[in-house]
């Protein structure tokens, strides 16, 4: 049985939670009384973690899928001797301090993943949990069992309730990821009642067929037989295990068992009565330094840990020095280009007549050669996207060293799955679909881009010029959409060559990239060309994201255009040339990245003098309005495609180059 200090300390997890709630007059104190023991024997007694060092590679990750209640995270990482003050807790979701609303990895250490939409935390924790058997795999020698550890993540009935928890762990039971243990907080109540009006499934049942082992947790307040559980699921390595956690929602408040124990504080008569019935007789945001000092001892362990830990890694570095300087490449947050030959890869593709996914596939397979935790794959799509990576092996229960990972078709999960391999570290993942698929995935690729983590995403068959499949499988406000995405960047190669300055520039920081890659053939515009102003592409001009393609002398009209439009636009340029009429063409691969270069540079590309500017693109018009001005015109889709040959398509749209033609010369 456990002592009187074991159940203080859930007390003050408690405590804290609904004093920092109730001060910020907003807050979940639903999930943090009734899930407060668990959180506080999972950290005193399992999880393998160093506050000193919240990036301790080999500790265990643990992910709050159901982000809301984010306090019980907070009062942990407080009271287990993280960098988080008694000043943070007492302003919880403040700005300035380490507490916000959610969790967030770039503000709160000790938060390994950003959560907040349901169910995303337990495709992160996948993630994690696949990332930790492929570096196992690879690194890990007799006597060097350098990375072992296990995922945890703590959820509740609306993350279950999500589509993606169920993609997620229908993969991890096919994975076989033993070393990933989910708690579900299992109170029965959402925001609008009780769970069984809408969702009164077998959660059990449903992951002993997904091929988890399932335990319970009759009395969520146990910490006896929580303790138990966890390690009975720790015994498991063939399977992944849900732990169903009974709880009370609310736990001690007036509130207790009801649903709007869920998301408002609890008042200052209900935390008197809360403080009561636990028997909290301390005044707000005090904690005994008996507790601060038992937590304190757990914490010391990990500090043991990790030292034990690094002078594995030593020796390790002295049997396997290779394996060591690959282990220490992989970990690198933005990897050290100079490892890789792009001029090689260049030369590969250089001046040639290909689709853009082919050309993809191309750089893929060069970057695997050269990046060994370089890996990824497609939601079933790998051989229409050409995401396969060739002699890589496929990831599996029986092969943790195969590059390919087959998502199936799980396009949610698979970008959530993503940013667990990103977030891991030694990882460096991509994944492909459709691009009209994309939207399935949009707020992983958010997520992506609030964490700052590098996932590659490649989109292909990117516009009308799929073709016969139609209008559900032709992107059209897909661009606009992902382009308006904060930190994310957006680049649509127009041949080859810009595709693989896309990749190159997605190595160079750690912002995740989408690369918009075409089904059809383009030609190489990076060839020399007889054409006096024929400039062509370039892969250190397209980093830059806009720059000028064709030029003719004292041009009088701009032409902006993207992927395969650019040679459209070229066209049209040289026509008008012959007619006396000079225009520049300036292929736009990626706008953000164009945004951040110099006023100088955007000045010369696109000079104020040229009010007569075009832009043309096979999607949306609604991105090209601050480059073209009120002055300007498009030859652009604003409506959804149709079901025709790719030629015809482009032809019924406008996408022409007389068409392109008659709009500078009314601008004119």
């Amino acid at each position: 049985m456990r002592n009187d200090l074991d159940n203080q300390c859930v007390n003050a997890i408690r405590a804290l939670s609904i004093d920092a709630i109730q001060k910020a007059k907003s807050g979940h104190p639903g999930l943090p009384l009734g899930a407060a023991a668990m959180g506080y024997e999972l950290f005193s007694n399992h999880l393998k973690f160093n506050p000193k060092n919240p990036d301790f590679f080999n500790r265990d990750r643990f992910v709050l899928s159901a982000g809301h209640g984010t306090m019980l995270l907070y009062s942990l990482l407080h009271l287990f001797g993280y960098n988080i003050s008694i000043e943070d807790i007492e302003n919880f979701r403040q700005l300035g301090y380490k507490t916000p609303g959610h969790p967030e990895t770039h503000i709160t250490p000790g938060v390994d993943c950003s959560t907040g939409p349901l169910g995303q935390g337990i495709a992160n924790a996948v993630g994690f949990a696949m990332a930790e058997t492929m570096l196992a795999e690879k690194f890990n020698r007799d006597k060097f069992n350098l990375i072992d550890h296990y995922t945890y993540a703590l959820c509740g009935e609306g993350c279950l309730m999500e589509g993606i928890a169920n993609e997620a762990a229908s993969l991890a039971g096919t994975l076989a990821l033993g070393k990933l243990i989910v708690l579900y907080d299992c109170n029965k109540i959402t925001i609008e009642g009780h769970s069984d009006i809408a969702f009164s499934e077998n959660i059990a049942t449903r992951h002993i067929a997904q091929g988890w082992q399932v335990l319970a947790v009759k009395d969520g307040n146990n910490l006896d037989e929580i303790s138990k559980v966890i390690t009975d699921a720790k015994n498991e390595k063939n399977k992944p295990s849900l732990i169903i956690v009974n709880t009370k929602i609310g736990y001690g408040s007036p509130k207790e068992g009801t649903s709007s124990a869920h998301g408002a504080p609890l008042g200052e008569n209900g935390i008197k009565q809360t403080r009561e019935k636990i028997g909290w007789n301390h005044p707000p945001f005090y904690i005994p330094d008996e507790i601060y000092a038992h937590c304190d001892m757990v914490a010391e362990k990990g500090e043991i840990l990790e030292k034990e830990w690094n002078t594995l890694l030593n020796k390790y570095e002295a049997a396997h020095p290779d394996l060591y300087k690959q282990f220490k490449d992989s970990l690198a947050a933005i990897p050290a280009l100079s490892r890789i030959d792009f001029e090689r890869i260049y030369s590969e593709v250089s001046a040639s007549t290909m689709a853009t996914r082919k050309a993809s596939s191309i750089v893929l397979n060069n970057l695997s050669e050269y990046m060994p935790e370089f890996l990824g794959g497609s939601a079933d799509l790998g051989p229409s996207n050409l995401s396969i990576l060739d002699n890589k092996g496929s990831y599996s229960k029986d092969n943790r060293g195969g590059r390919n990972i087959h998502f199936g078709v799980r396009e949610h999960a698979m970008g959530a799955i993503c940013n667990g391999l990103a977030l891991h570290g030694g990882i460096r993942p991509y994944c492909a679909t459709f691009f009209s698929f994309s939207d399935y995935m949009k707020n992983a690729v958010r997520m992506s881009a609030i964490m700052d983590i590098p996932v590659v995403y490649v989109f292909t068959h990117d516009s009308i010029g799929v073709g016969e499949d139609g209008p559900t499988h032709q992107p059209i406000e897909h661009l606009t959409g992902l382009r308006a995405m904060p930190n994310l960047k957006v680049f649509r190669p127009a041949d080859a060559c810009e595709t693989v300055a896309a990749y190159k520039s997605a190595f160079s920081e750690t912002k995740p990239a989408a690369i918009i890659a075409s089904r059809q053939d383009l030609i190489g515009l990076d060839k020399s060309d007889l054409d006096e102003d024929y400039i062509g592409t370039s892969v250190d001009e397209a980093l830059k994201g806009g720059y000028v393609v064709y030029d003719a002398k004292k041009a009088k009209a701009i032409i902006l255009a993207s992927g395969s439009e650019v040679a459209l636009a070229i066209d049209a340029a040289r026509k008008l040339s012959e007619e006396r009429i000079p225009v520049r063409v300036v292929s736009m691969p990626c706008m953000s990245e164009f945004d951040r270069q110099s006023d100088e540079y955007k000045e010369e590309v696109l000079p104020d003098r040229i009010r007569a500017r075009v832009a043309v693109e096979a999607g949306s018009s609604l991105s090209w309005g601050k480059y073209i001005g009120l002055d300007g015109d498009y030859v652009c889709i604003d409506r959804f495609g149709e079901s025709a040959k790719p030629e015809i398509l482009f032809e019924k749209y406008g996408l022409t180059k007389d068409n392109i033609i008659d709009k500078i010369k009314k601008l004119m």
